[in-house]
């Protein structure tokens, strides 16, 4: 059994990675890859109250999520949505602990209240004043294809389009020497039931044994390993490429998630 889904938006951002245009000429081999800092922009559609609290998590969420919606020229407010992170705020978290480990105790609010795993969907509805039905997931390192499951699942039940947002950055020390996400990066689809004008791919998923995809570029190979969702890569490989492909995707042990990718008509 196979879901059927479509891309109408891609919103991207890592390292030497800033938006989809860029980043598919990479992919493609148009342009030559270079990592380099992350430069993201101010989440603007957030309140100042709200803007002033929003950490590297919802930044990256909201840079991607808002360039997929604009490439699609959709509505925000009606997008039902999955957030899907391996770990979510973890900046935040190391803060929190370190504050725990210390002879003051006391947690800030706003800390606690970034502290949990919705957090960016929470700014998300705020930001774009959405009341449809929003998720949050995490998978470890398959939390990028749980995610796309669960998108595609709900666009083919629904039959109704749904935003992907996939994000993660890295824990400081000591955290990051036991769960290593080595560079920051985030990933957004806007996936609908049927195609249409502007449609970018279809994708076809389902199951296989088969072992993930890797990438030929050692640099770009690094960043997919190195953090859980940017084992898209592969995947945006072959939407930039615009040709008929197929990948296997991270997902559980033994199992990987398999997507066959038709190019736009």
């Amino acid at each position: 059994m196979t879901l059927t889904v479509h891309v109408q938006g891609i919103g991207v951002y890592g390292p030497g990675l800033t938006g989809w245009a860029q980043t598919a000429d990479v992919l493609a081999g148009r342009s030559t890859y270079a990592s380099a800092p992350i430069q993201l922009p101010a989440p603007e559609a957030l309140p100042a109250a709200e803007r002033r609290r929003a950490g590297t998590t919802i930044k990256l969420a909201f840079a991607v999520g808002f360039e997929a919606i604009r490439q699609a020229g959709a509505d925000a407010s009606t997008l039902r949505s999955v957030f899907t992170s391996s770990g979510g705020d973890c900046d935040n978290c190391h803060a929190i602990l370190e504050t725990l480990a210390s002879a003051d105790r006391a947690v800030s609010p706003t800390r606690f209240h970034n502290s949990v795993h919705n957090a960016p969907s929470g700014y998300w509805s705020i930001a774009t004043a959405c009341r449809a039905t929003t998720t949050s997931l995490c998978a470890y390192d398959g939390s990028f294809a749980a995610g796309l499951l669960e998108a595609a699942t709900q666009v083919r039940s629904a039959q109704e389009p749904c935003l992907l947002l996939t994000y993660d950055t890295p824990y400081p020390g000591p955290l990051g020497a036991s769960r290593r996400i080595s560079q920051p990066f985030g990933l957004a689809l806007l996936l609908t039931p049927e195609a249409g004008r502007g449609t970018l791919a279809t994708l076809d998923l389902g199951l296989s044994p088969r072992s993930a995809e890797a990438l030929d570029d050692a640099a770009l190979e690094a960043l997919r390993k190195g953090a859980p969702a940017a084992r898209s890569l592969p995947l945006l490989r072959e939407i930039a490429r615009g040709t008929r492909g197929r990948v296997a995707l991270d997902y559980l042990e033994g199992v990987a998630l398999d997507v066959g990718i038709q190019p736009a008509a």
